[in-house]
């Protein structure tokens, strides 16, 4: 619950945000597209944005660049009332840029564009402090830990953080291509493990991290650490598998015509997140636990109807009128059944 003044919990974000230029059309490469949409990204920012959109406090920091893209970024994240003093500008380097292929299924391949990108210079001396002790829940990836200065500013947000009593929660988001090679993002991503509360991993970062090609729980309790609260594995249109320390399950996505797939896992960690900063007592109870993963997962499906990342992210009344029209169509479809099998049908 909120706290004593009537304050919602903040969440803050930590990590990278960009441009991502989607291709007009699906199913082709880089070179054969004919043009691409330009949308805002970067998954510790999407998820800044989920937050918000879904009503709940959002702040995000990181470092922009001193450019147009950079600017445009910030005024994005304000205008959906991201909480943005945790945002650094750099007069040097270039806000980063990334080109994506989608697949004819939705899925996406990513080329990126940062040599130096400006969130890889973020310091540990321009990080807000204060900002970061106020937060319920601190969310980060991996990306932030693959080059200095940014993986040291990385370790002093997360350690401030956790001092100050927030719930740690860490999504991966492996993007192979940044890193110089699949030890060293295995090695980097597992140093900081022990330290997250909450940690969710699709499943390729499933097969990455623990080099197994099977998808089940016993590779995914590979995973578990004994300060972790909830270890969340996604499965795209199958859902998600989740394991605490007293019970472990699965819940099933909702199946949509999906466009593109960018920002699907943000949207379901930020629905997740939203759901939980008030109310921790969730992670101990099961069918509390179901009903926050199915809210996450119908962000997660409605988000990847649409081209781009946070152009995509559902509001909260979206969400509900889904799930709302979802459990009508589910109550008729049953309702049908049962008029088929009687005698008289």
């Amino acid at each position: 619950m909120a706290s004593s003044t009537g304050e919602k919990g903040l969440i803050v974000s930590f990590g990278e945000m960009l441009i991502d230029f989607v291709p007009t059309v699906s199913g082709v490469s880089l070179s054969e597209s004919p043009g691409f949409l330009k949308a805002p990204g970067g998954a510790p920012a999407n998820v800044a944005i989920a937050v918000s959109r879904l009503g709940g406090r959002a702040a995000f920091v990181g470092k922009l660049g001193d450019d147009d893209f950079g600017h445009m970024l910030a005024g994005i994240l304000r205008k959906n009332g991201v909480v943005d003093q945790g945002i650094n500008f750099d007069k040097e380097a270039r806000t980063a840029l990334a080109f994506v292929t989608l697949r004819s299924d939705g899925e996406r391949e990513f080329m990126f564009y940062r040599n130096p990108s400006a969130d890889m210079l973020l310091r540990p001396d321009e990080l807000n402090l204060e900002l970061i002790r106020s937060a319920k829940v601190f969310h980060y990836g991996s990306i932030s830990l693959i080059t200095e200065p940014c993986r040291s500013a990385h370790m002093k947000a997360m350690e401030v953080a956790k001092e100050a009593g927030a719930l740690l929660s860490y999504d991966p988001n492996l993007r192979e291509p940044l890193w110089p090679s699949h030890e060293e993002a295995r090695t980097q991503i597992m140093s900081i493990w022990d330290k997250a509360d909450i940690i969710k991993v699709s499943d390729v970062e499933l097969e990455f991290l623990t080099e197994k090609q099977t998808i089940d729980d016993e590779t995914a309790m590979s995973l578990w650490h004994p300060n972790l609260k909830l270890l969340l594995v996604t499965l795209g249109e199958k859902g998600c598998r989740y394991y605490t320390k007293n019970f472990h399950g699965s819940v099933e996505t909702f199946h949509v015509d999906a466009v593109d797939t960018t920002g699907a896992g943000d949207s379901f960690v930020g629905a997740l997140l939203k759901q939980i900063v008030d109310d921790q007592s969730v992670l101990e109870e099961e069918e509390g636990l179901r009903k926050v993963l199915r809210f996450a997962n119908a962000c997660g499906a409605i988000t990847t109807t649409k081209k781009g990342a946070i152009p995509a992210l559902p509001s909260n009344s979206e969400a509900l009128s889904f799930l709302k029209d979802k459990k009508k169509r589910q109550t008729y479809l049953k309702f049908k059944k049962i008029c088929c099998a009687a005698p008289s049908c």
